[in-house]
């Protein structure tokens, strides 16, 4: 089944479902970058993509060829075809005349070698101690379209050179250190690192359809150099299930994970640092930083962790969305469990005004007509759906938090900004911002459970460009000071706040015109770094105050809040040591 037939299948899927269940015969894929509004609704879930045939097991070789390689050249067995050719220490497979499906068992060291691969069936490379480096470009090369299996076993790395000119073969593609036109699937107990010391922008590990990490999955770690590319990128789809991925990329505008589609996480533990600066990016049309996760049209997170950190000037940590001129409308984002955490410290680069956030998620549309394809409310200006060819301003991007926990800082911009509507039913939210906002949505922003922090030292706790409503959960926010707020809704716009449920403490005030209608307790002062605690109806929680705020604290809650300073907590902590179960 070739990506064009199986993108029209699952999009007519995802139309009027939810979640995508796919069957043996049907293989998983996602939006390409022919999908357009039409295609898309705002209301479509990420899937996580399900396919028993990634499963090894599940799949029979017929034959196993075993390639050792040593500084000499390469002693290769269990070639019966005549489908392997040997130049020095380069081997190239031809495996395009058989039906077969082969797997591969590679071993060795060599620090000029290759393998590549021409094949139309599944295959199996077995990494069993393998230690290869390409000074001129690509150690694996893989041509085939089909599923490629990749096993690890022991210890194994691939690298380039600094000067790997990466020379194509007519109009083959050579991305990366390990490329691989097919999907790759890893499994195995081993070890494998890939390092990208090129200075052509390629990648240490590429995929021109999907990645997939299974449950048993290998420790992988990937290295990108100043110069080089991306960690790790799959254009379908990025699905990490298992084992444990360390990705640390160092150049402009690069990414540890980067998709032209998905990014979902189901289990494993993840670690990402970025460090490059901002660049001119061709294919969008515009500058734009590093990002430790960049996926165009949507991010899932079910378990597991992710722990991203970046550096460098106008980078992010999680960016969901791409170029604003696609023209495309994006799937609702989630993080129903797992740990998610992200701490951003690079500067904003004001001259291309591209700023350095914990997470952005979603694009402004400036200039959109509206059409079938167009969300109902939501942004500045936004209305509701119709088939007139009026101009609007609109904002695309959606995100759930209904479990997990989510941990977000960002020295110099909004911590957590979603361009569309944000609502929080479950789990854990906590954002600290010195640079802006703390929690903001271009639209509604709605808590109906969980416990949600936003921190900010230079703006406000908590801000929602269009209604802003509590209606459970407990809520703990504290904003600058005055004009800025604790929680700000954009009554500027006709909106308002809403505290219809939950316990809420707010540092520095509310939006004026809010809608309470809950019983509240106010204190006109309050001490820095300091342990409160709160009680209201059945709720009970100790918060700790920040150094800096803005004036008065604000309580709303069931009952008419108690609340009593200098407490000691006993509990289980939560909001990155800001939140305590007891007191």
């Amino acid at each position: 089944m070739n990506n064009s037939y199986r993108i029209q299948v699952i999009l007519a899927a995802l139309l009027p479902a939810l979640f995508l269940s796919c069957t043996k015969d049907v293989m998983p894929s996602f939006p390409s970058a022919m999908t357009t509004a039409e295609d898309l609704t705002p209301s479509s879930s990420v899937a996580v993509p399900e396919d028993e045939e990634d499963a090894i097991a599940n799949t029979k070789f017929a034959r196993t060829i075993t390639l050792v390689w040593s500084s000499t050249g390469v002693d290769v067995s269990g070639d019966d075809n005549g489908i392997v050719s040997v130049s020095g220490t380069h081997v190239t497979v031809n495996a395009t005349n058989t039906k077969e499906k082969i797997r591969y068992e590679l071993s060795g060291s060599c620090d000029d070698g290759s393998f590549k691969v021409y094949s139309n069936n599944k295959q199996c490379f077995s990494f069993n101690g393998l230690t290869l480096t390409n000074p001129s470009g690509a150690a694996v090369n893989n041509q085939g379209k089909k599923r490629c299996f990749v096993v690890v076993n022991g210890t194994n790395t691939l690298s380039d050179g600094a000067s790997a000119a990466y020379t194509a073969t007519e109009e083959e593609d050579l991305k990366a250190v390990f490329f691989s036109e097919g999907q790759l699937i890893f499994s195995g107990t081993g070890s494998l690192a890939i390092n990208a010391l090129n200075a052509m922008g390629k990648a240490a590990l590429t995929t021109d359809d999907y990645i997939h990490v299974m449950e048993d999955g290998p420790s992988i770690t990937v290295s990108s150099g100043s110069s080089a590319g991306n960690g790790i990128r799959g254009k379908e789809y990025i699905l990490i299930s298992g084992g444990t991925i360390r990705a640390t990329v160092a150049a402009a505008m690069k990414k540890g994970f980067s998709s032209d589609s998905l990014v979902v996480i189901t289990g494993g533990e993840t670690t990402i640092s970025a460090s490059g600066g901002t660049a001119y990016d061709e294919d969008d049309g515009d500058w734009s930083g590093s990002a430790g996760i960049k996926a165009d049209y949507g991010f899932k997170m079910t378990g597991g962790t992710v722990n991203i950190t970046n550096t460098g000037q106008g980078g992010k940590g999680l960016r969901v969305g791409g170029s604003s001129e696609k023209g495309v409308h994006i799937f609702t984002s989630e993080v129903s469990g797992g740990t998610l955490t992200i701490n951003v410290t690079g500067s904003n680069d004001t001259s291309h005004d591209v700023s350095a956030k914990g997470v952005k998620v979603g694009w402004a549309v400036e200039s959109s007509t509206k059409g079938p394809g167009a969300p109902p409310g939501g942004g500045p200006g936004g209305g509701g759906m119709g088939g007139e060819s009026n101009t609007y301003s609109d904002m695309t991007g959606d995100f759930i938090i209904s479990g997990g926990v989510v941990r977000v800082k960002s020295a110099n911009a909004e911590a957590f900004e979603v361009k569309r509507t944000l609502t929080v039913s479950d789990g854990e939210l906590f954002a600290y911002s010195n640079g802006d906002d703390a929690i903001n949505s271009g639209s509604t922003l709605t808590i109906t459970g969980g416990k949600v922090c936003g921190i900010s030292t230079a703006n406000d706790g908590i801000d929602a460009n269009g209604n802003f409503y509590i209606k459970g959960g407990i809520v703990y926010a504290s904003g600058k000071g005055s004009p800025e707020l604790a929680l700000d809704a954009n009554s500027e716009g006709g909106f308002k706040l809403y505290i219809q449920g939950g316990t809420v403490v707010a540092i520095g005030g509310i939006e004026s015109g809010a809608s309470v209608s809950q019983p509240s307790k106010t204190l006109s002062s309050w001490g820095r770094n300091v342990w409160y605690g709160i009680t209201s109806g059945s709720t009970s929680f100790a918060f700790k105050t920040p150094s800096s705020g803005g004036n008065g604290l604000y309580c709303y809650g069931s009952s008419t809040p108690s609340v009593s300073s200098g407490v000691n907590v006993s509990g289980t902590s939560f909001w990155d040591g800001y939140g305590n179960a007891d007191f």
